[in-house]
């Protein structure tokens, strides 16, 4: 049975599953971000994911892409650089809402390429794409809000958030081929309540990767723009988690920006 339980990126919904019996039978499909940016953005929160979750697997991984209105003079993503560079005032860009991963992938090449812009949040990635199309604001990052606006020829995309080149969108540079360090990419995880017996996680960790490794598993994901299948030991989650923590961590105390 799947509950939906929506707001504060992911708060809501955690701390219902904090609270629930470490059995095994009540788990949390979430965006990483739980762990690595509400803990550094929220001023007051009873959530301490990483002291009251437990990750158990991981199970999607998508990039952003960088996308501009069609009407804008760069073509690509080194003009679209130096255009945001010597635009007075600064331009405006888009995002899904305050502290998303949407606005912290700006917010990041805003840092790594030294230029201004100026964020507008919307309430989520369908209207900020509406904005970015009619000229409200200039650009923003999105997933499979702007995936097939892209495709259709109503907004222009410039780059890839992650660190390789996205299947979808072979041509498309990657930022980090212009700015090593630079990399976001958004993925989704399976956690527990903290105390759920390690027999129960490693049975849930086996047969989530088992289901992960199916070929209809990727179509699926290919099909929605959803991103791809991402298996990781629990190794590779935990430096997964510690990265993210501390990129996120250093954006959010840079741009001060906190919710109450």
């Amino acid at each position: 049975m799947v509950e939906n339980r929506p707001g504060s990126n992911g708060n809501i919904a955690g701390d219902v599953v904090a609270h629930s019996a470490a059995d095994g039978y009540t788990l949390l499909l979430s965006s990483g971000s739980l762990y690595t940016v509400n803990p550094h953005l929220y001023a007051k929160t009873s959530l301490d994911p990483f002291k009251d979750l437990l990750p158990v697997v991981s199970v999607v991984s998508d990039e952003l892409l960088l996308t501009e209105n069609i009407g804008l003079e760069p073509k690509n993503f080194n003009d679209f650089i130096a255009y945001a560079g010597r635009a007075r005032p600064p331009l405006l860009y888009g995002s899904i809402g305050n502290g998303s991963e949407h606005h912290l992938a700006m917010e990041l090449l805003k840092d790594v390429a030294r230029i201004q812009m100026t964020h507008v949040p919307y309430r989520g990635g369908g209207p900020a794409a509406i904005g970015v199309m009619g000229g409200e604001v200039t650009a923003m990052f999105g997933g499979g809000s702007v995936t097939p606006l892209v495709q259709a020829g109503k907004l222009r995309a410039l780059a890839i958030s992650g660190r390789k080149r996205s299947q979808l969108f072979p041509n498309l540079p990657s930022i980090s081929e212009f700015y090593p360090d630079y990399e976001v990419t958004i993925w989704q995880v399976v956690s527990a309540p903290t105390g759920t017996p390690p027999e129960i996680v490693a049975r849930l960790r086996s047969e989530a990767n088992a289901a992960i490794a199916q070929p209809d598993y990727a179509e699926k994901l290919a099909n929605a723009g959803a991103g791809e299948p991402y298996s990781t030991t629990p190794q590779e989650m935990a430096a997964r988690l510690r990265a993210d923590d501390t990129r996120y961590g250093k954006v959010l105390s840079g741009s001060g920006l906190h919710v109450e």
